[in-house]
């Protein structure tokens, strides 16, 4: 979906055309002369090749509103009147132009036609007054008519009529502007004052109506505040005056005025006295936009809780002038609109202006298509805001969400409510969830807005749709996207319950109930299948649920066990490396310091400090209870977790596994899974289990593994495979016998140097008997021959220790080389004879 880029700046005016450029128009710039050609900085090459420049970004990018000013400024100046016509069209088409650029496009359009055409010139001014309140504009406007329209510069009663009908609808619209609005109402008077003087003077009844006419003009001003409204009381008297009335027209106090009049001009100024400094912080040229926002906010604070609604508008229009892509703004003034005036035209046009203005924001479409619905449009117009509401692209896909379930809800009161030719068709509510549901999907799989907008839309074909066929679909086409999330499944389960579907329900639940949920989602649903058969099934029924579920939750309490193991072994070895780490720091501590002090200093301190010696002795009591704790928890895990191992998969049948019959696999291939050593001892048979040792940490195969057998016959037809090839190694066989025990093994090292974590992982310490560290005996007695021990410390290999007396200069016998280490006991012996 295209997406309406936000303009940069908050006032539009800002990257448009100066004060000059509206005074220009395409005739006087399209000439082609020397002066106009010297005056301009780029000549007619560099002309054409911004335009194409300018045009092939907009192609590419037509919501790039400053391309958009720069092609229209550009193209004005080459005077290439249709391409611009096009190019303002474009862009209004995309987004609201600025008064500054009407009041431009407007002076073009009147250059280039006669008084006869100005019909199409006052649309332009009509389409410029719609999108923002514009004093300039509205003024402009009015000149125009005044000027161009013959009727009006004739006088003629049509033409009269024209002319007020427009100064009142520019009065409503812009009149209470306290810094311009007198504007409005100077040209007002000015018009009616003209045709005064064009009225016969015999013809006093209609002399006396218009006078009338302009003094109602006056009063009705005098009651507005105003920036210059003391300039406003010297006119009016200045003009009863010339009506023949005593009145002094230089002071600005208002004896001699009619009371009411008096009265409403004093509070009229008190009323701006009180809006002053207000005014003056909004109109202020020394400080920052956000600074004239604030100050905007806060005016309409002060507007607002004086409670008059024309004011408050009024106020907000002058913002949104000024800041016009500030979505706060149009959102806090809608929400106005909607407290203040509920619904009507003047609402929907300032929702129809929001969204051109800020297409970005999803809750401004929400309420627009509420706005229209309140107001009871037809579903023409509602539809043709909808659609355009997803040509834009918003933040969040929850907007989309919401704009969705919006336009459904709409759909669906108006099918219930609507009567006769009026009701809907329900293909207007699925056609809409389908097309939520093809855009939302790929983007919100296992998520609970999607979850909600499935359940409204089967609940909508049951209801509404009377397709119960239909509404299975929805859950089904739910299942293939959400078939991992536990709620979907739920929420088919009871809509088929709520209809009395038995059969139904217990198809769902046999497909649903060995499935892998997040948390506790997979017991939680077989749970449930033994709640329903309980309350809605057969015993029967209920056996063979409890037959399919028994199995599955002692896999799954299986399964927590380990987890719970592993995290427990896990822990206790993080503990227990942070305090050999702490002991280790202690240590060196210790030592530094006793570096540091003299002999007879330790000495004094050792024997001064038996405080010290219990408290160490405390410590070492506490570090010993809680490791014997810790080993006493993690035998209870270890126990539990064995248990649920020695059971077989027939719940009523248990055996322990005793090693007895049982091989061990070394030089094993790290690829190597339960699948190849099944397929290995497939010509043997018999094999009953296989475990495979991985390393605890980097979870990679140590290349050994456990395989029980049924019995002592297939053990041995297993080991007879000894040396036999198995992907690529030579794989060695024995069996295993764990009365033996661990004394006098070599102990097995993880790969990555960590001692054997096999204890810690859960895995019974009998499986690694003597036997099997025999077998690997051979690969591990080469591995340490191969070792060279280099520096001072080689304490663990004998030497060939000279006897007392030698001495370098007597001769050496090849029987009293080096060559062979000695023994212990042959160095004991030499000595002795020394």
């Amino acid at each position: 979906m295209e997406q309406v880029e936000k303009s940069p700046i908050s006032k539009r005016e800002d990257t448009e055309m100066g004060e000059s450029d509206v005074d220009e128009n395409p005739k006087s710039i399209g000439k082609s002369s020397s002066d106009s050609e010297s005056s301009d900085s780029e000549d007619e090459a560099e002309q054409n090749g911004q335009l194409l420049t300018l045009e092939s970004e907009l192609s590419t990018n037509p919501s790039n509103y400053d391309a958009h000013v720069q092609y229209i400024k550009l193209l004005r100046r080459r005077g290439e009147i249709e391409k611009l016509r096009e190019a303002r069209e474009n862009m209004n088409a995309l987004f609201p132009l600025s008064p500054s650029m009407w009041v431009e496009w407007a002076k073009d359009e009147a250059s280039l036609s006669n008084d006869s055409d100005s019909e199409a010139v006052e649309k332009l001014y009509e389409r410029g007054i719609s999108e923002y309140l514009s004093i300039p504009l509205w003024s402009e406007y009015l000149n125009y008519v005044q000027e161009h329209d013959p009727q009006v510069r004739e006088c003629s009663a049509d033409g009269i009529s024209k002319a007020r009908n427009l100064f009142e609808r520019a009065v409503t619209a812009a009149a209470l502007h306290i810094a311009q609005g007198s504007q409005i109402w100077d040209a007002y008077t000015q018009f009616e004052q003209a045709i005064l003087l064009t009225i016969d003077q015999s013809d006093i009844q209609v002399k006396e109506k218009q006078v009338q006419r302009i003094r109602s003009i006056f009063h009705r001003c005098l009651s507005i505040p105003f920036a210059n409204l003391k300039s406003t009381l010297l006119a009016y008297k200045a003009w009863e005056v010339e009506q023949g009335n005593a009145l002094c027209a230089e002071s600005d106090d208002v004896d001699g005025i009619e009371p009411h009049v008096a009265s409403a001009y004093q509070k009229a100024e008190k009323m701006y006295n009180a809006r002053a400094h207000l005014e003056e912080q909004i109109t202020r040229e020394d400080i920052s936009e956000s600074e004239r926002f604030q100050n905007y906010m806060s005016y309409l604070e002060f507007e607002k809780s004086f409670g008059d609604p024309a004011r408050v508008q009024i106020l907000y229009e002058r913002a949104i002038t000024d800041f016009p892509v500030s979505s706060d703004l149009w959102l806090d003034y809608t929400r106005y609109l909607d407290k203040t005036l509920k619904a009507g035209n003047a609402v929907k046009d300032v929702y129809s202006r929001a969204a051109r203005n800020c297409p970005w924001v999803g809750e401004l479409w929400v309420r627009y298509l509420l706005c229209l619905e309140s107001g009871h449009a037809s579903e023409k117009e509602i539809s043709a805001v909808f659609e355009k509401s997803l040509q834009c692209t918003f933040s969040t896909l929850e907007e989309y969400h919401d704009l969705f379930l919006t336009r459904v809800d709409g759909l669906r009161r108006r099918m219930s409510l609507a009567k006769g030719d009026d009701v809907l068709n329900y293909s207007l509510i699925r056609e809409c969830f389908q097309q939520a549901a093809d855009y939302l999907s790929p983007h919100m799989k296992n998520n609970d807005g999607l979850l909600r907008l499935y359940a409204y839309w089967a609940r909508l074909e049951l209801k509404l749709g009377n397709d119960l066929i239909a509404a299975r679909g929805v859950w089904e086409s739910l299942l293939k996207t959400c078939g991992s999330m536990l709620e979907a499944w739920k929420g088919y389960i009871a809509m088929e319950i709520e209809l009395g579907h038995i059969n139904e329900v217990r198809a769902i639940y046999k497909r649903c109930y060995s499935k892998r949920f997040s948390g506790t989602g997979s017991e939680d649903i077989c749970q449930a299948w033994l709640r329903f058969e309980r309350e809605f099934g057969t015993l029967e029924d209920l056996n063979y649920a409890v037959e399919k579920v028994t199995p599955r939750l002692e896999e799954l309490q299986l399964f927590r066990l380990q987890q719970e193991s592993k995290s427990f072994s896990e822990a206790t070895y993080q503990r227990e490396q942070n305090l050999k780490k702490t002991v280790r720091e202690k240590r060196k501590s210790g030592l530094s310091t006793i570096d540091e002090q003299s002999p007879a200093k330790r000495q004094k301190n050792t024997s001064q400090s038996p405080k010290n010696l219990h408290e160490e002795k405390d410590t070492q009591r506490q570090n010993l209870a809680e490791a014997n704790v810790r080993k006493e928890q993690k035998g209870k895990v270890e126990k539990q977790v064995n248990e649920l191992l020695m059971k077989d998969t027939n719940p009523s049948k248990t055996r322990l596994y005793t090693d007895q019959c049982t091989a061990f696999l070394s030089n094993l291939s790290f690829k190597a899974k339960d699948e190849d050593l099944h397929r290995f001892f497939s010509d043997v048979g018999g094999v009953t289990s296989i475990r495979i040792l991985y390393n605890k940490f980097t979870g990679q195969s140590r290349g050994l593994a456990y395989v029980d057998f049924e019995d002592d016959e297939h053990l041995a037809a297993a080991v007879a495979k000894n040396k036999q090839m198995l992907l690529g190694k030579s794989l060695s066989i024995a069996r295993s016998n764990p009365k033996q025990g661990r004394k006098g093994s070599i102990a097995l090292t993880a790969p990555d140097g960590h001692e054997d974590a096999s204890n810690r992982s859960g895995i019974d310490e009998s499986s690694e008997s003597k036997e099997s560290v025999e077998i690997s005996k051979g690969s591990a007695h080469k591995r340490v021959e191969n070792i060279q021990l280099k520096g001072k410390n080689t304490f663990a290999v004998p030497r060939n220790v000279r006897p007392l007396g030698w001495t370098t200069n007597k001769p050496r016998t090849t029987e009293e080389g080096d060559d062979k280490p000695k023994s212990n006991d042959e160095f004991r012996k030499m000595f002795m004879k020394t």
